[in-house]
Formats: C-alpha cells, structure tokens, sequence
C-alpha cells in the first residue's frame, strides 16, 4: 500500500525521532559553547530534520513501490536503490537549505560560510541526508529481501505439503479406479485375440501409475514426459471409446524440454474425456496443443463438449491446478477454462517460458 501501514509508520517515528533525540543532545550536551539562542535554533532545525525525513524518505518509498522496484533482480535493485538514495539526498539538502534560510534557522558562522559557497553547502547537505537515507533504504532493502525469502520458504512448504495431499488423492482422482477398472477390462478382453496389444497395455497402464506414485519426486518435468503419459493414457482411453475418441496433437518443437508441473497437462485430458467425450454420443475430438508466446509457455486443452456452471469452479482436481499454480509461479501463471466456441470446451495453463 502507498500510505503503509501502522507498524511502518511506528517504525518511521522512531527512528527519525532517534535522529531528532540524537541531535538535541550533541547540542545541548556535547557541544557547550552554543549560546541559548543558538541551542533553540538548532532544537528547531533537529524538530525539522526529522519532519522533512519522515516526508522524504515516505516519497522515497512511493517512489520504489511504483517503479516496482522490489519486484526486480536482486542487483538491479540495488543499483536502483543507490540511485533513487542519491537523487532524494540532493532534493532534501536542497529543501533544507531554503526552508531554513526562509525561517531564519542558521547561525552566524554558517551564514558567513554561505556568501562563499552556495554549492558546497548544498552538497555538504546532501551528503548529510545521503548518510542518513542510506541507512533507511538499507533496512527498507534488507526488510523486504527477508520478507520475500521467508514468503518462498513458506510457499515452498506449502508445495511440499500439497504434493503429498495430492500423491495420496492420486489414485482416486488422477488415474481413477472407474478408468483403472476400464483399462483391465480392455486389457482382458484382448488377451486372446491381440496379445501384443495387450502388452502394450499392461505397459500403458504401468507408465501411468508409475507416473502417478512418483508425482512428488520433482516439482516439473519435461513437456516430452508429460506427453508421453498423456499418450499411454489415451491409448487406453481409446480401447473403451474406439473410434468415438480423436486425438490431436499441435505441439511446438521449442516447447518440448520446457518444465511443466508433472501431471497437470495430463489432469486437463482426463478432464476433457470425463466431461466432454464420454457425455457425448458420437464422441469427439481431444486436442493438445504447445507454444511459446513471447515469455510465456502455453499449454491448452480442447475437447468437443459444453462447459457446465459447476465446471467453471471445478472440483478437486481444478482447484489442485490453481493451487499448485500460485505456489510455484505466483502470479507469473494462469488457469482458464471457457466455451472457446460452440460444441468446444477449452482449457489453457500459461506458464513461464523459463524458469
């Protein structure tokens, strides 16, 4: 948020009221040949000093939050913070010199030294406020670093503990006893009559479950992995719908060693199958489709069929997408189904093109 929030701004008081305390005590305490009178302009300065800090380091911080400072690499952010530090501290010993000029808060000597040099007093002053200013922006910088390390860290757990929810839902959402059941009965009924499509089966079918079980081995794998499951799954899909199932397949060859969360493409085919083909009597068209548009890598589904309302929300196996989406990309990665036209149901995840 531009205005911040309560603990920033405790924190902004206390440590310019530290500078300010600081201040009135070098001259009241420390330096002893200060008249009174001198002693009560450089208590009003000191009171200053610490307002145009609060004020100046506050627009410094706009400043970084709408340029999106935080959100860049590491040594960029540096480099911006150095120069943003910079260019406040000649603005604040600028507007401390003719605020101070304008109220009549220097002393003697300092006005002697004036007439001599306006400019090295100005950059006596900015060299002041760039002391001061680096030591918020360092601890702004390091606040936020670790904020951010500690969001990963606890988004990384999150994954881990989502990975494993899902390795055990896998069997009953992912590769389904009903498609297991279908998959051994197609198997049976070839036995005699193809056995080497049979085997060919059996070895489908052990891919996928192999797949399945060692979900929480890596967070991705290569789009070529994920796609020769997806393969041995509708291979066994199609010994149930025969010809009442087409596949398409519309793969970019530079999106094919690009990391995809495992089993999450294949989720969307089965989905396809689950709430498009089976429900319709001629059957239908599942099309798989890759590219890369600009930095991003996308991966759609679409399948003959009409999208139900409570699709739109999706059950378990949607809302997994989502989540594991937002942990591992953040914002960086998007989930859409939607009626893509009429009779086609489309779903489409937009990934990072590198990671």
């Amino acid at each position: 948020m531009i205005i911040g929030k309560k603990h920033y701004w405790l924190l902004q008081v206390f440590g310019w009221g530290c500078f300010f305390l600081w201040h009135i005590f070098g001259a009241w305490s420390v330096d002893r040949m200060n008249s009174p009178e001198e002693r009560l302009i450089i208590t009003q300065r000191a009171a200053g000093f610490a307002l145009l800090g609060i004020a100046m380091t506050h627009v410094l911080r706009i400043v970084i939050l709408k340029l999106g400072v935080l959100a860049k690499k590491i040594a960029i952010q540096i480099w911006l913070f150095l120069l943003l530090t910079l260019l406040m501290s000649f603005i604040a010993g600028t507007a401390e010199f003719f605020i101070y000029k304008q109220l009549g808060l220097f002393i003697k000597a300092e006005e002697r030294i004036f007439h001599k040099s306006l400019l090295l007093i100005l950059l006596n002053n900015a060299l002041a406020w760039f002391s001061y200013f680096i030591i918020w922006s360092a601890v702004y910088f390091i606040y936020h670093y670790v904020s951010a390390a500690q969001k990963a860290q606890i988004d990384t757990l999150k994954l881990k503990s989502h990975i494993k929810e899902l390795e055990l839902k896998t069997i009953k959402t992912h590769i389904n006893p009903h498609f297991i059941f279908n998959a051994l009965n197609g198997i049976r009924a070839m036995v005699d009559e193809n056995p080497q499509r049979a085997r060919s089966a059996i070895t489908e079918l052990s891919n996928i479950l192999r797949s399945s079980i060692n979900i929480d081995k890596s967070e991705t794998v290569a789009l070529s992995d994920e796609l020769d499951i997806i393969k041995d799954y509708l291979a066994l899909e199609q010994m149930r719908f025969e010809d009442r199932l087409q596949v398409a397949y519309e793969i970019d060859p530079q999106t094919i060693n690009k990391p995809v969360p495992p089993m999450m493409l294949q989720m969307l085919v089965e989905n396809a199958i689950k709430h498009g083909i089976s429900h319709e009597v001629n059957g239908g068209l599942v099309e798989i489709k890759s590219a890369i548009e600009g930095k991003t890598l996308e991966l759609s589904v679409e399948n003959t069929g009409c999208l139900k309302p409570q699709q739109k929300g999706g059950g378990f196996g949607i809302r997994s997408i989502r989540e594991r989406l937002q942990l591992m990309y953040g914002d960086h990665a998007h989930f859409e189904i939607n009626q893509s036209e009429p009779g086609k149901v489309r779903t489409k995840l937009t990934l990072p093109a590198s990671i």
